[in-house]
């Protein structure tokens, strides 16, 4: 089979077209990120919310032709039948969405709930409570009928809105982890596979599809997505920018943020010992080993890249808090040597919602992709790698160079 002959760009001739409004197209859409998202996107358009932590709002980011917020619409897939509404009643009750912003921010958010359709499960996961029947009947396809399936569902969209644009972010749990597959090692492979039959992880066949519909793709998740390098070759082949991966929200910002200050003053660490507690679906996803094990990779290897010994001693541990719902909490204990010798620690607790962190930085993400698409920016964006754990371009994990080089970006545009 001839790379890439199963997904022709449809979009590719709208590139250019600056009229309309910017769709964006979240998998897990009734998720509690998703939710965050969607409310605060109403939030900011009816000025009932200030935009903190939305690096775009600010210079030198702000003088960019970044889409408006009121320009943004949103639709997407979920595995689930719950409502949007039952998403933002337990975001209240769980003290990060305030019950104002519910209330005043309805009418936008039940616009979204109405383009949210079922989406695909991974294989290894079965047995939610609440899965779509919809769903399951995808899941059971083909891998080229799933493909065609997501593939239209995102083409409806774009045509019934009337989008300029479509980028497409995955916000889904966790997928359980798959060591790297020969299938993955270069288009034809994939596509070979995809022809027979093979089962493909979830993630891979929802970038397949977007990136086959000419939709640029943002993986904030762990799975494995856009990153595997046939699908760096598509993403090249169907001149799209697409980035990820796994959204950088807490205890990883904060090791990417100190361990560059150990290195620059020559202290050398002896062992970054780090413990997660957290709630919601994503900590029942991760209490399972096998989802656990991507996520763990990721938080791992940026700590061991900056600090580059191999000597030293790190661990992180998840484990599932069911009473902290949308809450998380992470402890850490940095053992480090001095001068002369001198052993000595630092220790840090970081407690937050994840979710609320971790929304502004998919707005921001879909806003620069946007801009990126429309200036004919292809292949992995370097420039975002801030935003993420295990980013895909830009060669470093230290918070401040990535996050100068997307400042850079910025000034030089």
């Amino acid at each position: 089979m001839t790379p890439g002959m199963m997904g022709s760009n449809t979009f590719m001739s709208k590139q250019n077209n600056n009229s309309g409004p910017l769709g964006v197209w979240l998998i897990g859409a009734r998720g509690a990120i998703s939710t965050c998202v969607a409310y605060g996107l109403a939030g900011l358009v009816e000025g009932l919310i200030e935009p903190v932590g939305l690096i775009t709002e600010h210079a030198p980011f702000s003088s960019l032709p970044l889409a408006p917020y009121e320009n943004i619409v949103l639709g997407g897939h979920d595995v689930c039948t719950r409502s949007l509404t039952d998403s933002a009643s337990e975001l209240i009750r769980a003290g990060v969405l305030p019950a104002s912003l519910v209330e005043g921010g309805s009418s936008r958010a039940a616009a979204f709930d109405s383009h949210i359709v079922p989406g695909l499960l991974d294989g290894p996961d079965v047995g939610l409570a609440n899965l779509d029947p919809a769903t399951a009947e995808l899941s059971s396809a083909a891998p080229l009928e799933q493909i065609e399936r997501l593939k239209a569902d995102l083409l409806a969209f774009r045509e019934s809105q009337g989008c300029r644009d479509l980028i497409v972010i995955n916000l889904a749990s966790t997928e359980a982890f798959r060591e790297e597959s020969a299938d993955w090692l270069d288009l034809e492979r994939l596509e070979n596979a995809l022809e027979s039959g093979a089962a493909q992880p979830a993630s891979i066949v929802y970038a397949y599809a977007a990136l086959s519909a000419g939709c640029p793709y943002v993986n904030f998740t762990p799975s494995r997505g856009s990153s595997i390098p046939a699908l760096k070759q598509f993403a090249e082949q169907q001149g799209l920018p697409h980035c990820g991966s796994d959204g950088k929200t807490g205890e990883t910002l904060m090791k990417t943020v100190l361990a560059p200050m150990f290195k620059a003053r020559a202290l050398r660490v002896l062992g970054w010992q780090g413990y997660n507690m957290l709630g919601n679906r994503d900590g029942e996803i991760l209490n399972e080993a096998s989802h656990r094990q991507g996520k763990l990779n990721n938080k791992d290897e940026a700590l061991r890249s900056i600090l580059n010994d191999s000597e030293l001693h790190s661990h992180v541990a998840i484990d599932f808090v069911p009473s902290l719902g949308d809450w998380k909490t992470a402890w850490d204990f940095i053992h480090f040597e001095g001068f002369l010798g001198a052993k000595m620690s630092l220790q840090f607790t970081w407690a937050g919602s994840d979710s609320a962190l971790a929304a502004p930085l998919v707005i921001d993400l879909a806003r620069l992709t946007a801009l990126s698409h429309q200036r004919g920016e292809t292949g992995v964006l370097d420039h975002v790698a801030c935003f993420f754990k295990a980013p895909l371009g830009a060669g470093t994990h230290d918070f401040h160079a990535q996050f100068a080089a997307l400042e850079r970006y910025a000034r030089r545009k």
